[in-house]
């Protein structure tokens, strides 16, 4: 730690026995044993403290990175969900807008002997009956043809 070697350590103890004697060599060991282990105790303590405050600074960092990738995410959301919004809105405005032409209503004719006889004839391939009224039930529409193109009044 020091770079203090057997020979420094031997010639620092030669020293201190003169210096302190045989009495006082023994307390006074125990006191800078006591003062070494107090600097050591507090270097430990201020390096754990840095190290705390590293992580916590890691930590912090870490969780403004996810707080802005969740925000990113939001607002990717958010647009999506507006372009959604927008897409109902307009197909809404456009199942919603009038026709610019009336359509075609077919209204259904009441079923007469004539008219059953008319089916029959159309069904054989008589051409004879194409001016008799058609029973609405026989008509068919399109595969092809939209879903509200046939409109039914009670």
């Amino acid at each position: 730690m020091f770079d203090i070697g057997f020979s420094e350590l031997l010639l620092i103890a030669v020293v201190a026995l003169v210096v302190l004697g045989p009495e006082r060599l023994p307390k006074a060991a125990r006191f800078a044993g006591l003062w070494v282990r107090r600097a050591r105790n507090q270097w430990d303590s201020v390096k754990q403290e840095l190290e705390r405050e590293l992580h916590a600074e890691e930590l912090k960092r870490n969780l403004q990175d996810v707080r802005q990738s969740m925000q990113q995410a939001e607002a990717g959301l958010r647009e999506q969900a507006q372009q959604v919004h927008d897409g109902a809105d307009a197909f809404k405005r456009e199942v919603e807008q009038p026709e610019t032409a009336p359509e075609r209503v077919i209204e259904p004719r009441p079923i007469t002997p004539a008219a059953t006889d008319a089916a029959t004839a159309a069904d054989s391939g008589d051409n004879s009956a194409d001016n008799r009224a058609i029973p609405f039930d026989s008509l068919q529409v399109p595969a092809d043809a939209p879903a509200d193109a046939v409109e039914r009044k009670p």
